[in-house]
């Protein structure tokens, strides 16, 4: 009776450790041995250059009194979003690269913030996108009421609707998350998100995968939305006007625009359709790494080759660092 007894006190001990753990393990990326220091020094060069080109070009912004624009002002929310985004994924992915699976633990309160960031990041993406193309939208249909319509206090409360509307969406997504009780500790991904965290879960998900996919498919037919009504009628406006000068600012401006938002949007498709095939996890999980590194590594670099008033800083500074040894 003494050994029954142990036994189901070993049992019910057990049963509280891994119940609601605060401490859970994550899969991880896995690769070969011999394609883990590529693997890592990749993402490692590919980070730095995150933080230097987005950084860097932030610093242009505000340094460049002609840059002191309402499309540039909004355009700095992709560089800080790209910057917050990738400094919660990215380091860690690269230190859990260096250890042993077994050894890839994450506290709970962890997973949870860096599922929400995570979150946060993609739906920022395209709020961000959205506002932008709304400036560009008043700039080529509207260009004489253009100062009068887009001014500080309307680029402060676009940028404030843009991360706002993302919190609420995001927070009631993982709000759904948090409260539940949990009886798996396996993160399957290289990072936490908002399915890996209610998959650990043995009770309904039903209202998570409901809000969930309606969440996904309000975003983006929200933010296809707008980029198609938008774009349609900055055609017609061009198609319809006689200005060279207009058509080649729309042109100018717009690709490099439309450009950056296709390049999100196909990197944040590839990720739903390859959650259909369960066989092709592996790639699933490096599209998701890279939804986060491509985009944030193209943005700076397409805005600063394209804007002519970013060249013409460029080009004045390397010419003023050329000019001072000389002294």
């Amino acid at each position: 009776m003494a050994g029954e007894g142990t036994a189901r006190e070993i049992n019910r001990l057990m049963e509280n450790y891994t119940f609601n753990s605060l401490t859970l393990q994550l899969e991880g990326l896995q690769v070969a041995e011999v394609s883990t220091y590529p693997v890592f020094f990749f993402f490692f060069f590919s980070y730095l250059i995150i933080i230097l080109a987005n950084v860097g070009i932030m610093v242009l912004v505000f340094m460049d009194k002609n840059l002191h624009q309402p499309m540039y002002f909004l355009f700095c929310n992709l560089p800080v979003n790209d910057i917050v985004g990738n400094s919660i994924m990215v380091p860690r992915l690269l230190v859990d690269l260096l250890r042993p699976p077994s050894e890839r633990l994450i506290s709970y309160y962890e997973c949870v913030v860096q599922a929400f960031t995570t979150h946060m990041f993609a739906t920022t993406s395209h709020t961000v996108l959205m506002i932008m193309a709304f400036d560009r939208y008043v700039a080529i249909c509207y260009p004489l009421r253009y100062a009068a319509i887009m001014t500080n206090k309307m680029v402060i409360k676009l940028t404030v609707s843009a991360w706002g509307v993302a919190f609420v969406l995001v927070g009631i997504l993982l709000g759904l998350t948090i409260r539940l009780n949990r009886c798996r500790t396996l993160i399957t991904n290289p990072f936490c998100d908002n399915a890996s965290l209610f998959k650990l879960s043995c009770e309904d998900v039903s209202i998570n995968n409901i809000y969930g996919l309606t969440f996904t498919v309000v975003l983006f037919t929200a933010s296809i939305g707008s980029m198609v009504l938008t774009y349609a009628k900055i055609t017609v406006v061009c198609l319809t006007s006689k200005s060279k000068s207009l058509n080649s600012k729309a042109l100018k401006t717009c690709s490099t625009h439309l450009f950056v938002y296709l390049i999100m949007l196909l990197c944040g498709m590839l990720i739903i359709v390859l959650h259909r095939f369960p066989q092709y996890s592996g790639y699933r999980k490096v599209s998701a790494i890279l939804f986060n590194i491509i985009p944030a590594n193209l943005n700076p670099i397409i805005y600063g080759v394209q804007s002519k008033e970013i060249r013409k800083f460029l080009s004045k500074w390397f010419q003023s660092r050329r000019v001072l040894p000389s002294f």
